[in-house]
């Protein structure tokens, strides 16, 4: 047999051996977060549509696959309230006020009630009302930069990200801005409820979303006697007209959108600026580019978009490829590793701003599709265009980007300390020449 033809066979075999060996064993291991995309790659190729003991569920990494899963009547949304309802009765009974709100939740209710309630929200969510916004958006981040821009360094997440966010979710609701603190502690608490699984935990959350109710409580009776320009409102014309089944249902939907809405925000514009800092050179295109912030901002999502994976669960068997997926499993769509899939995107591990991204999984897909994708595009425009516009040359310091793993596959960026050099003309402010 001809050297080469072996050689061949042999760097063939190798190069299997390796696929196998890095197929991960272990989901829940952290180091996994915090370098996913090589296991996912590897996963992809060789199963992918995995079983996972672990996870006691399917895990697909094809983006075609998950775009169809996605759109598929036979798979639903995984119940939140399904792991309360599996804890012994004494618990249940008093995580009741919890599991009730849940289960009022968008994306919680039977079908048609999700149905109605998203068909309602489109006509708040229209390309009007999000441009209406745009002006309350800049007015806020530059009053977040102004309280800043003296400072030598500032926490992106902390200081810009999260106030930002929340700031423009309390605007839609009609809440004081003066509230801002106390909404994003509550935000924080209620965002562990996807975390935790101990019984103290849940109290915990059940307090703060009791704490909300009561805040929200308040706003609606105001709205009842005075409609004003906000959510709480539409919701209350949508109570009258039958578009909204309760009270409770808009309270239960409001914390949903505070919590969720405003830390999926955030964390799409802290992991973007963290891309940037990574990649200089395209930070540089960026700054010198600023046209580019639009497709920018979809390069982020695809590359690194702020949710890594999203739970679904099989109402009745089907089959995938060849594996029968049966009713009641779980079915995990990993968003990161369908966004990567490079027979959709070339060269996939390559951050582009310029790259034309046509689709990707960042917002779902289908009628799982996230209501606020043009809200969230929007800030995000306004974030991005601004600080590369405000804060001049923007360094990483010493203490980086600390990323914290959450099995299973999650990261989540704890902060972004960066360096802030102030434009000339910002400068020139602050001192008084010109």
């Amino acid at each position: 047999m001809r050297r080469d033809v072996v050689n061949s066979a042999k760097a063939l075999s190798q190069a299997w051996h390796q696929l196998e060996s890095s197929v991960p064993s272990d989901l829940l291991d952290p180091s996994l977060c915090l370098d996913l995309h090589p296991a996912m790659h590897s996963l992809r190729q060789k199963d992918p549509v995995h079983w996972s003991p672990q996870l006691n569920g399917w895990v697909l990494t094809r983006f075609e696959d998950i775009a169809a899963i996605l759109r598929d009547p036979r798979v639903t949304d995984a119940s939140t309230t399904g792991r309360i309802d599996r804890m012994p009765e004494e618990e249940r009974k008093q995580l009741r006020p919890l599991r009730d709100s849940i289960a009022l939740w968008m994306g919680h209710t039977r079908k048609e009630d999700h149905l109605r309630f998203q068909q309602f929200l489109k006509k708040y969510f229209s390309h009007r009302t999000v441009e209406q916004l745009r002006h309350k958006t800049q007015a806020l981040l530059d009053r977040l930069i102004d309280k800043l821009i003296q400072d030598d360094e500032i926490d992106i997440v902390s200081e810009l990200a999260h106030p930002l966010s929340a700031g423009v979710i309390a605007e839609m609701l009609g809440t004081p801005i003066e509230d801002l603190d106390q909404l994003q502690r509550w935000s924080r608490t209620l965002n562990l409820l996807f975390r935790v699984r101990g019984f103290q935990d849940l109290l915990e959350i059940q307090q703060t979303l009791l704490e909300m109710e009561s805040y929200l409580k308040h706003f609606l009776d105001a709205r009842r006697v005075e409609r004003r320009e906000d959510l709480i409102s539409i919701f209350l014309d949508g109570l009258e007209n039958g578009d909204i089944a309760s009270e409770e249902e808009i309270i239960a939907n409001c914390i949903l959108l505070l919590f969720a809405a405003e830390d999926t925000t955030a964390s799409m514009m802290s992991n973007g600026m963290w891309m940037l800092l990574d990649h200089p050179d395209q930070l540089e295109r960026l700054r010198q580019e600023p046209a580019l912030i639009p497709n920018a901002v979809e390069e982020m999502m695809r590359f690194d978009g702020p949710s890594t994976m999203i739970n679904r669960m099989a109402v009745e068997n089907f089959e995938l490829h060849g594996r029968q997926i049966e009713a009641g499993q779980m079915v995990f769509l990993v968003l990161h590793a369908g966004n990567r899939d490079p027979e959709v995107f070339p060269e996939p591990d390559q951050f582009d701003v310029g790259r034309k991204v046509m689709k990707h999984l960042a917002f779902g897909y289908g009628a799982s599709y996230c209501l606020g994708a043009a809200l969230a595009r929007m800030e995000a425009h306004v974030f991005f265009e601004t600080v590369l516009r405000r804060l001049g040359d923007l360094e990483l310091t010493a203490d980086g980007a600390p990323w914290v793993p959450l099995p299973p596959l999650w990261r989540r960026l704890k902060s972004l300390w960066v360096r802030i050099h102030p434009a000339h003309t910002e400068a020139q402010a602050l001192t008084g020449t010109g």
